[in-house]
């Protein structure tokens, strides 16, 4: 790692996965040209299932006429991975990191992805591990709990990853989870003994887990950072 950094930390709360979307651009575009530093927007999502560059609408087991009676929506994006659900009580991560500048590469990337939901799991005694070869994301057993799509473009992120706090996990039902099959889908509820804190807490831990396994030296924190969402809002 090369010499102290900050990470900004925007908290976001509930935010359409579109509009999401749409800053995230504006800040690889701002990161690119160092206009900003690492950020990471801290956030939720109304139910929505999203689908990566590949297209695999084949796994989405629902007609997409019939999405609005379930009260989710689907979006295309051109991260990778395969369809996955995002929606409340899920702790979604979208960081937006020089990989140049912290010196790592696109493996070891999602490596430390992978890291930072398993720290948050073993804090309440839950014991994830990543998944087998071709299985992205975080598991506890043969149950996913924590799902991983990311883009990189010219060495800056965009997307993240998604960590089941207590989602309604019926949605799942409704898709092939990130495309692998005969696996499950679980949530830090189902899996702990541990009485859980507020969200939010939990969404903290979870930045605080990303900045140990990333190695930033200082965090920095926008509140109610959801302003930031207008179109005619200046990246500073």
């Amino acid at each position: 790692m090369r010499g102290p950094r900050n990470l900004e930390v925007w908290k976001m709360g509930i935010v359409n996965y579109l509009e999401a979307h749409k800053l995230q651009d504006k800040l690889v575009s701002a990161r690119k040209v160092n206009k900003i530093p690492d950020t990471i927007l801290s956030l939720q999502h109304p139910p929505t299932y999203t689908l990566g560059k590949r297209r695999t609408d084949h796994n989405l087991l629902i007609p997409e006429s019939d999405l609005k009676s379930i009260g989710a929506e689907l979006c295309y994006t051109l991260r990778g991975g395969d369809i996955t659900f995002h929606g409340p009580h899920q702790a979604i991560l979208y960081p937006i990191v020089s990989l140049r500048d912290i010196g790592l590469g696109a493996r070891s990337y999602v490596e430390k992805l992978e890291s930072t939901m398993i720290e948050l799991a073993s804090l309440y005694g839950v014991k994830a591990k990543p998944g087998e070869a071709g299985e992205t994301g975080v598991w506890v057993g043969e149950r996913k709990i924590g799902a991983i799509g990311v883009k990189i473009s010219y060495a800056v992120t965009s997307h993240g990853l998604a960590f089941n706090i207590d989602p309604d996990l019926n949605y799942f039902k409704h898709i092939v989870p990130c495309g692998i099959a005969n696996k499950g889908v679980t949530s830090l509820r189902k899996e702990t003994n541990s009485v859980l804190p507020a969200e939010e807490i939990i969404q903290e831990q979870l930045i605080s887990c990303f900045t140990r396994q990333f190695g930033y030296s200082s965090v920095s924190w926008k509140e109610n950072a959801s302003v930031l969402l207008s179109d005619d809002c200046e990246i500073e």
